[in-house]
Formats: C-alpha cells, structure tokens, sequence
C-alpha cells in the first residue's frame, strides 16, 4: 500500500510552499512476507531551517546518533511466515540492499529479536502487536497505543490475523555501556 507524503518549504522570499505531495511505494523484502516499510523523512545529522523540501540523503534504515527516521511500519501476521524454498542468502542480501542496517541489528538466534541504538517512539493506528523483550517480558498493544522503546532488546510478534500497522519516530542515541 502506498502512503501519501505531503512536505513543506520555504522559500527564498521566505514564503511557507508545498514542496512535494506524492506518493511513497512501501519497501518490501522476502525475508518479512507481508511487512512493509515506509521511510517517509529523515536526517542523518541535526537539521537547519529553512529547508527547500528536499528529503536529505540518509545511510541506513536506523538513523546514527543526532538523526532521526520517521516512517509507517506494517507487521505482518505470524501465520505470514516465510515459505519453504526460500533462499536465505539471497533474502539476507536483498534485506541488506532495500533496508540497510538493519540485518546488523538483528538476533540470529531468536528471529525477530533487535537492538538498535535509538529511542523510538510508536504509535499503532492499527491492529494489535505484542512488544517481547528479552524473551520473557510481552505485552499486547492496540490501535491508538503508543510506546516509548529506549534502545531495549526486543521484538514485535503479531499474534493476530490481521497486519499490525504503527506509525514511528525514531531518534539516534549513542550507546555508553
């Protein structure tokens, strides 16, 4: 499903514009049937008003510390799963290729499992999911939930049958210990 992005500017004279109003095609990998994934704005580094409406050139899908994403995140249903003549090779490379940076945040030994090096801050606008930490800690959220995530250990499972759609900002940090 596409998302709609509407960005302002200013301009020269310092008039408020609309820059942009389009379209944005989601990213999808083989690796996360049915997940779709809406980089909508981002920065790598502090931003510098006025801006021309331009989107910046960012690295990776997880922004480093000073920059920050904000994107649309949709989570599959578990049932979802991947089928069995997937090559995972190939599904590890195209993850690395369409969202990079993320392979390296992940848990080989618990699929799903992550750390990143960011606070998010997430809103469900639909669905339900449930946000596992360490294996043990879960609890359920439903559209209109909101979660503050601080750089934990975690995991988003969606137990129902119906994707999981949330809304995030996600803010770099710099990891001390």
């Amino acid at each position: 499903m596409q998302r709609r992005r509407v960005v302002t500017a200013t301009t020269s004279d310092g008039a408020a514009v609309f820059a942009s109003d389009e379209q944005i095609e989601p990213v999808t990998v083989a690796l996360i049937p049915g997940g779709e994934f809406h980089a909508i704005w981002g920065a790598d580094r502090p931003v510098a008003l006025p801006l021309d409406g331009d989107p910046a050139r960012t690295a990776d899908w997880f922004p480093p510390p000073d920059g920050f994403r904000v994107a649309f995140v949709t989570i599959p249903p578990q049932t979802s799963g991947n089928s069995a003549d997937l090559d995972l090779d190939a599904a590890i490379a195209e993850l690395q290729h369409k969202l990079p940076g993320m392979a390296e945040t992940l848990d080989p030994e618990n699929p799903g499992m992550h750390t990143t090096d960011t606070v998010d801050f997430g809103v469900v606008l639909s669905g339900s999911v449930w946000l596992e930490l360490n294996e043990s800690d879960q609890l359920e959220l439903r559209a209109g939930d909101c979660i503050v995530q601080n750089g934990t250990r975690h995991a988003w499972r969606n137990r129902s049958r119906e994707p999981c759609v949330m809304a995030v900002a996600i803010i770099g940090a710099t990891r001390s210990g």
